[in-house]
């Protein structure tokens, strides 16, 4: 019985309507459908979203999320004192207003700002700087590059929470992201500065973190030299690094109790310094004791800002690394496990400092009571150890979502865990961030300059996010614009006080991250630059559709026999390449199929979705052009898998073309659901409009047209009916016949081809854009990724074809 309720509710009522007929006439021939393959596609468009998750997994991510993204900023109270009063405690209430300010800081930024409004601000359950621009490119075409297509905006996911067109704030907001250009390079060159800001504090956040908590065996045995402290920690670095391959599933269950013990352990150390040494310092809470302090110290109570802002460091990883984890559960674990021993930690450190304010350059470990040093220690250092993993794991999403927008070299990356699919690994980033990691430690050799280094990240992310969430709420958000206000005045003027006390001391240690980032900067913008470029030049060297035929025509072309898959960027039309491949080699597969691996701006793209395909000729020539749609957290799968899938969905092009739209004229296409879950995706409900389409010249979805806008809920579609010509058997045999040719020249063998080109800059170019062109870019080219190792071809199966562009 219950098979059978399935069966029911797998079918599709389908209906193809004459463009003369009447949109009145109700009484239309249907044809019912009853298609397994269609019955499990439609279940997989129920899938669970990210954020809707059971509770038993979201306690399990919770406590995964203390020993993956805690760390950082729960080690904190190892260096903020120490920092803040390089030269000593001037006035004994300068604590109380340093204590006052680390306590708002640390809600104002992390809880408030992160924990409750970044967080709501994920792409689909993932977030950071990337998901925030590829969020915004959804809404505006911000996007540098000229592929979008009509076709992907009806992917289920893709108009997710879009605003009311009635909406005049997200169409002004809208217009200016779409018609300035200036912007969008603007928004795009500050995303990628926030890039290189991330990955640079993934760099530092080992370093510093690591060498402050080695540091400490100095209390015990000061015989200790500094080059060996150095080499101590360079020797733990590289071993942090080394496990990171085994991914961060493992990773977080192994650091989880580790750090709930740390947390225990500092709340507690922090209640019995409270009450053994200074209750008052409770006063904190009050806010006078800030203004008392900037009006005490002025100039040197600003600068000391550049200490008070590492007690939120790590911040931008708990966004980041939502991919990895669940609001919820970030949301869980924060509230109930960091916030009150991390406030607890500080307020005691201040009632210690309050008897003891001599004690402030190692306040943390003379603090703790005698008895638990060891313990302490131990825990301080595997927890600073720890700390370091929610950085590497935020470097490895945001490169991860650089490289699908064409923004990073092509790389390695590695899906450690099968049922969470954030969770990455990337080798050669992972070698350099090792490497990174123990230059800086021997180089500088002390957490002084580390800290200086480290704060500038973390404070021009911000501002960055900053920038980016007032977009967000500005063009999809529905609140009011004096919250927005309120929310922008706040937190820009706020994180610009502390960015200006940084810029300060930049002479002191600032300067590296940014000689870092700058560096990065100049590769990613580089590596975007000439991909757009040479897209462009493809898209207008594009072989016209008569000069295929033409070339399809020629007498002296041979068929070879297989399936060749000709793989380029370009999804508009033809690349270039072809004709320079059919002048070489004159010779085509029986089945040939160009194929675009496209990256839309969505975290992930359903298989049933995955494909849209034309028929580049009628004749008796295989010819097609088919776009494979992914989202930034897709993995490319193995090359015999993507070729049994995209097999398969051309099988199911194959029948609906014959089926559906044969032939040169025009179809009406109407599907009542599909219609109505477009019109509720923006906001409107007017009375969708009927379209036109002509089957040869659109890229049409590889399911058919009804079941591309299946719903979850299991409704019923209305298609249009058939242009009188009923379905028999002739034509049946015939859409089998087609289909199993496809399957024998499969099984006679697949070649993928590749269209090596050489990009070079035009002689009467500039000196610099020789120099970015035909250098750098060589340079990185060279030294990345292949096409077919990103998809893992096997090399006797692959065919390159060179050519060099002029741009």
């Amino acid at each position: 019985m219950a098979q059978a309720a399935d069966d029911r509710a797998s079918r599709e009522e389908i209906a193809i309507v004459d463009l003369e007929m009447s949109e009145a006439d109700d009484a239309q021939p249907v044809m019912q459908r009853q298609d397994s393959l269609y019955a499990a596609a439609t279940r997989a468009a129920g899938a669970d979203h990210h954020g809707q998750d059971s509770w038993a997994r979201t306690l399990r991510l919770a406590l995964q999320c203390v020993g993956i993204l805690y760390g950082d900023i729960g080690t904190s109270p190892l260096f903020v004192y120490s920092s803040t009063f390089r030269d000593g405690v001037g006035h004994p209430d300068d604590l109380l207003g340093a204590l006052s300010l680390i306590i708002y800081s640390f809600l104002l930024f992390t809880v408030i700002k992160y924990v409750y409004i970044a967080l709501r601000a994920n792409d689909d359950g993932d977030g950071g700087i990337f998901a925030l621009y590829t969020l915004i490119s959804r809404h505006a075409k911000i996007s540098l590059i000229p592929n979008q297509q009509a076709e992907d905006e009806l992917v289920s996911k893709y108009n997710r929470g879009k605003p009311p067109a009635t909406l005049r704030r997200a169409q002004w907001m809208k217009e200016q992201l779409e018609t300035n250009k200036t912007v969008k390079i603007s928004l795009f060159l500050l995303t990628m500065l926030a890039t290189a800001m991330v990955i640079s504090d993934a760099i530092l956040t080992p370093a510093i973190s690591v060498l402050s908590a080695v540091g400490g065996l100095k209390e015990k045995a000061p015989y200790l030299t500094t080059d060996e402290i150095v080499w101590i920690t360079v020797g733990i670095l590289v071993a942090l690094f080394a496990i990171q391959r085994f991914g961060t599933d493992k990773v977080g269950y192994l650091f989880a109790p580790v750090i709930l013990l740390w947390l225990l352990l500092i709340g507690g150390v922090g209640v019995y310094n409270l009450i053994k040494y200074d209750t008052g310092a409770l006063r904190a809470f009050n806010l006078k004791y800030i203004i008392d302090y900037f009006r005490r110290n002025k100039k040197k109570g600003w600068v000391s800002l550049g200490g008070i802002l590492l007690c939120f460091t790590g911040t931008e990883a708990l966004f980041s690394d939502l991919g990895y984890f669940s609001i919820r559960s970030i949301q869980l674990s924060f509230g109930f496990g960091l916030v009150p021993s991390v406030l607890l930690a500080y307020i005691g450190q201040a009632a210690y400092l309050r008897v003891h304010p001599e004690d402030v350059a190692n306040t943390f470990y003379r603090s703790t009571p005698i008895s638990l040093f060891w313990p302490t220690f131990i825990l301080a250092l595997a927890a600073s150890i720890i700390g370091s993993q929610a950085m590497i794991s935020c470097a490895f999403a945001t490169i991860s979502h650089s490289q699908t927008l064409g923004c990073f070299p092509r790389v390695k990356i590695l899906h450690t865990s099968r049922q969470y699919s954030g969770q990455l690994y990337i080798p050669e980033v992972n070698y350099l961030l090792c490497l990174g990691a123990c230059l800086v430690t021997v180089g500088f050799k002390t957490t002084v300059i580390i800290g200086e280094a480290h704060g500038i990240c973390v404070v021009v992310v911000m501002i960055i996010t900053t920038l980016l969430l007032t977009i967000v709420m500005l063009l999809i958000w529905k609140i009011s614009i004096w919250w927005i206000a309120v929310f922008f005045i706040v937190f820009m003027s706020s994180e610009l006080i502390y960015l200006s006390a940084i810029l300060y001391r930049f002479e002191h240690g600032a300067y590296v991250p940014v000689a870092m980032s700058a560096v990065l900067m100049v590769v990613m913008t580089v590596w975007h630059y000439v991909h757009v470029k040479k897209y462009n030049f493809e898209l207008e060297h594009s072989v016209p559709r008569d000069k295929v035929k033409e070339l399809l025509g020629r007498h002296d072309i041979k068929r070879v026999p297989g399936i060749g898959l000709f793989y380029t960027e370009l999804v508009q039309g033809i690349p270039p390449v072809f004709p320079h491949l059919i002048e070489k080699i004159p010779s085509i597969h029986s089945v040939l199929i160009f194929v675009s691996m496209k990256h839309l701006p969505i975290p992930s793209v359903d298989m049933s979705e995955r494909f849209l395909f034309r028929q580049v000729d009628q004749e008796d020539y295989k010819v097609f052009q088919c776009v494979a749609r992914y989202g930034y957290r897709d993995p490319f799968e193995e090359a015999k898998d993507f070729v049994d899938k995209l097999v398969e969905h051309l099988q199911y092009y194959i029948r609906d073309v014959n089926l559906y739209g044969v032939g040169s004229e025009p179809m009406m296409i109407q599907s009542s659901s599909y219609n109505s879950s477009y019109a509720e995706s923006f906001g409107s409900h007017e009375k969708p409009s009927v379209k036109a389409i002509y089957a040869e010249e659109m890229l049409t979805p590889a399911e058919s047209f009804s079941e591309h806008t299946r719903q979850a809920s299991g409704k019923s579609k209305l298609f249009t009916q058939f242009q009188g010509n009923k379905m028999n058997i002739l034509e049946m045999m015939k859409i089998q016949q087609e289909q199993q040719a496809i399957l024998e020249e499969m099984n006679k063998g697949v070649v993928y081809i590749f269209g090596e080109s050489e990009v070079v800059a035009r002689s009467h170019s500039s000196l610099l854009k020789k120099i970015v062109v035909n250098y750098i870019y060589s340079f990185l080219r060279k030294n990345s990724r292949n096409g077919e190792k990103m998809m893992s071809i096997p090399r006797r199966q692959v065919l390159k074809v060179g050519i060099s562009y002029e741009i």
